[in-house]
């Protein structure tokens, strides 16, 4: 849910002055409870990925090709990666950036071994975990922000109609 708050001015085909708004106080959104919903995506992609958990998975030509799903394994890097800046910086670079979007790639394409893609995944749950305990994420968005935003932003679009 977070990701339309940052993508590319120039990507961007229309936003409205409320839309403008909260995109450039994307960074009130960001705390422990954004950490712990990527950490828990990413410990469920892991589980998806070693069988801990059924993975429901619709590729099993991932499987039988690689020895794992490579889209689950991509997509659990990418929480990672995502989710370790976010909470460092309170932005999220989109689309991932240059070193970073060529190893998903690599791994998208079945090119890193399962240990690897594994020992990452852990890498990544370490610094999340660190970084929901850190004392410079909030505990809790900025909600009355948040709120009084909500609030202006529906009076003023029924006041225009």
């Amino acid at each position: 849910m977070l990701l339309p708050l940052f993508v590319p001015d120039d990507e961007v085909v229309f936003v409205s002055e409320a839309g403008a708004e909260l995109r450039d106080n994307a960074a009130r959104f960001v705390s422990r409870l954004a950490a712990n919903r990527f950490l828990g995506y990413l410990k469920a992609q892991r589980a998806a990925i070693t069988g801990e958990k059924s993975a429901h998975t619709n590729r099993p030509e991932l499987v039988a090709a690689h020895g794992y799903d490579v889209k689950f394994a991509m997509h659990a890097l990418r929480l990672g990666i995502q989710g370790e800046e976010l909470l460092r910086t309170g932005r999220i670079t989109l689309p991932v950036p240059g070193p970073s979007r060529a190893y998903l790639r690599a791994v998208r394409r079945g090119e890193v071994p399962l240990a690897e893609v594994l020992a990452a995944i852990d890498g990544y749950e370490t610094s999340l975990a660190r970084l929901h305990d850190s004392a410079t994420v909030p505990a809790q968005p900025d909600r009355a922000w948040v709120d009084t935003w909500l609030h202006r932003s529906h009076l003023n679009y029924w006041s225009e109609r």
